[in-house]
């Protein structure tokens, strides 16, 4: 007789898309249906034992014990805003962890999921990028996030009904340096015996990664939010440093190669205002200038100015709201749909940029950003300098 696998050895069936489920169930004889149905029970019920399966041969039940297992991430901390966010924070193994954050609103359930333990990027504002960069997640640790707080919240609220009415690739990580993982792990929102999200309620955010979004432009085009926060490249190559190998134009470009596939017709543009450094009058001009000229016809995008969320080691301050606001005017007079997020979640740490979690650093960007900070401040005219150190 032979052994069964060790279950660490087994299939995580929350790695598999459909096709690929079709697929694993085809090596142990079964025929594609069969794979719809245990779809239907990982996502749709939050089945976690082939027991519960019903409607699956008691054969294909008894196979699934031995060679598949449902995998969930073991939870480390679980937070609740008072205004109704809640965080998780999830353990992936070897001293690393990821944050997750569901946004109740009266109209949605938002749901932010993370894409690697850490991100390389570092972007000056990041609180995620200040720690650096541990690993890819895998499909089935990034499905593991939406699997566990859809079926939580649904017993938690006492509902029947679906609870995240979207999800957004905004956790930590760039989405688009984990394209592999990424795919199948919107397939499965996406699919309509999974999630059934509608492509414009699926969000993937990257900070310009343009060979990545041509591919998930042609692979799986779904709503699309780019990290824009400067309006020149100099200003950008400070506070993104994935512009130095994607300049404005290139990215902007890829942004309308992107928009002939997209679900919306728009791209969000981030931008996350930081006092003295791209909030100015000046800044918004060029801002309207290159949204409105790029190319001779545009970029069709919508701006979403967002409240920098402080953090120690950034030496970054958020811009005062009179400021923001003034900021906004300058872009809605110029015709450009403009919205500044409401900050959720700030009193635990989920707000945006705000999500670390416990990674190892491997990227030494401590010492990038420490570099970065001195030279945006030689940057800063030196009665501006004045003016914040009193």
């Amino acid at each position: 007789m032979t052994a069964s696998p060790e279950p660490s050895r087994r299939a995580n069936l929350l790695d598999f898309d459909l096709e690929g489920l079709a697929a694993f169930c085809e090596t142990l004889g079964e025929k594609r249906f069969r794979a719809t149905q245990l779809f239907r029970w990982i996502h749709q019920k939050g089945a976690t034992d082939f027991d519960q399966m019903s409607d699956l041969a008691k054969s294909l039940r008894e196979k699934l014990k031995t060679s598949a297992r449902l995998q969930a991430l073991p939870i480390l901390t679980q937070h609740e805003s008072k205004d109704g966010t809640i965080k998780w924070l999830f353990d992936v193994g070897h001293g690393d962890a990821v944050e997750a954050v569901f946004i109740p609103e009266d109209d949605r359930g938002t749901l932010c999921i993370s894409s690697q333990a850490g991100c390389a990027v570092g972007c000056r504002f990041c609180s995620t990028g200040h720690q650096g960069f541990s690993r890819n997640l895998n499909t089935g640790e990034i499905v593991a996030q939406l699997w566990f707080a859809e079926h939580f919240l649904r017993k938690h609220l006492q509902r029947d009904e679906r609870i995240i009415s979207n999800v957004v690739m905004m956790g930590m990580g760039e989405p688009l340096q984990n394209y592999s993982a990424l795919l199948p792990a919107l397939k499965v929102m996406l699919d309509d015996h999974g999630y059934g999200l509608s492509r414009r309620r699926v969000t993937v955010s990257t900070s310009g990664v343009v060979p990545m979004m041509d591919r998930l432009g042609q692979d799986c085009p779904v709503a699309l939010a780019v990290s824009l926060h400067a309006p020149n490249d100099a200003l950008r190559d400070n506070l993104v440093p994935l512009n130095k190998k994607y300049p404005l134009a290139e990215l902007l470009d890829a942004c309308n190669r992107y928009l002939e596939h997209a679900p919306r017709d728009f791209i969000t543009f981030e931008y996350c205002m930081l006092d003295g450094v791209n909030d100015q009058p000046e800044h918004a001009q060029q801002l309207v200038e290159l949204v409105r000229r790029h190319g001779g016809r545009g970029v069709s995008c919508k701006l979403n100015l967002i409240p920098f969320n402080p953090f120690p080691a950034s030496g970054l301050v958020r811009s005062p709201q009179h400021r923001v606001q003034a900021f906004a005017k300058i872009l809605i007079d110029a015709g450009i749909v403009t919205t500044v997020r409401k900050t959720r979640g700030d009193d635990i740490d989920a707000a945006c940029g705000q999500l670390a979690g416990d990674v190892k650093d491997r990227t030494r960007v401590g010492e990038r950003i420490s570099r970065q900070r001195t030279v945006m401040l030689k940057q800063v005219p030196a009665d501006a300098r004045a003016a914040k150190e009193t």
